[in-house]
């Protein structure tokens, strides 16, 4: 049998370090013996802003009368976790800088397991705009071009800095997607970003290898969640749109006028679930000789 990892990344929002164990319970039940075969870590970049994030909640809940303080509260996260990670991200030490850090660290982790084992990638919301840029940003430094922003702009001080000692070129080459079988997206943001692009800059990431696939989960339900086959630049030869009800269920009654729920639904969705193991299950099994 062979080893595949899979990398979770979160979205917008309040988020514990925990947020990957209900998805990662699940697929494990999915997957049974083969569970074994499955590195599973989960990417956190959440802590960079959600104690500012909390202060001004606290604040703003204390000394005013708010009416819908629970969208409210998603709206502050959500949209502070954007505009951070958009915010000066060009200067040492942003947001941006910070978050791919994180994105780094976890794929070293589970480098150190198994280095050069396929990848799964499974991003939620803002998380598939932070992950698609890292990638982005790591295929122009493969390839030689200059990086705006971010520890792709010289990955060799990042790593003096961070790990005290220069990377292999396995571990370069992994955390850099390498490896990269799958990207999964689920409510994803992307449109939202490269609105603010010309045209003729919407340039998705590359295949990081040969039989890559990105299979992006949308509910048209979800304000927040769009398809990405629409967009200019390669993304409809790229990727595959599929529609799902990630709010079905009690979340479902309230879907006549958008909430949270419709947008963080996607990870607790069947057909979700059941992509995301047949993936794991394909790539656990050697191909027949």
């Amino acid at each position: 049998m062979s080893h595949v990892a899979l990398v979770t990344v979160h979205g917008m929002g309040e988020t514990p370090p925990t947020y990957a164990e209900g998805v990662m319970a699940r697929l494990r039940g999915r997957l049974g013996a083969l569970a074994g075969q499955v590195t599973m870590r989960s990417v956190y970049y959440q802590k960079i802003l959600q104690d500012n994030q909390n202060a001004i909640w606290a604040h703003t809940n204390a000394q005013a009368t708010l009416r819908y303080p629970e969208l409210r509260k998603f709206v502050l996260h959500g949209f502070g976790d954007a505009a951070g990670l958009e915010n000066r991200k060009e200067l040492p030490g942003s947001v941006y800088e910070l978050a791919q850090g994180e994105i780094a660290r976890t794929l070293l982790s589970a480098h150190a397991v198994h280095p050069g084992m396929p990848v799964v990638f499974l991003a939620q919301s803002l998380g598939c705009q932070v992950l698609s840029s890292y990638i982005y940003d790591a295929q122009k430094a493969a390839q030689g071009r200059p990086v705006g922003a971010g520890i792709w702009r010289n990955i060799g001080a990042w790593a003096i800095t961070t790990l005290g000692r220069p990377l292999t070129a396995s571990e370069q080459r992994f955390i850099g997607a390498g490896s990269c079988a799958v990207l999964v997206t689920t409510g994803c943001n992307i449109p939202v970003f490269v609105a603010a692009h010309l045209r003729m800059h919407i340039i998705p990431i590359a295949r990081p290898t040969p039989g890559f696939r990105w299979i992006n989960f949308y509910d048209p339900d979800d304000v927040l969640g769009w398809p990405l086959q629409p967009l200019p630049g390669g993304y409809r030869e790229l990727v595959e749109d599929r529609v799902v009800n990630a709010g079905s269920g009690v979340a479902g009654l309230l879907l006549r006028s958008w909430n949270p729920l419709a947008h963080d639904g996607y990870w607790e969705d069947a057909a979700v679930l059941d992509t995301v193991a047949a993936l794991l299950r394909g790539l656990s099994r050697p191909a027949p000789a």
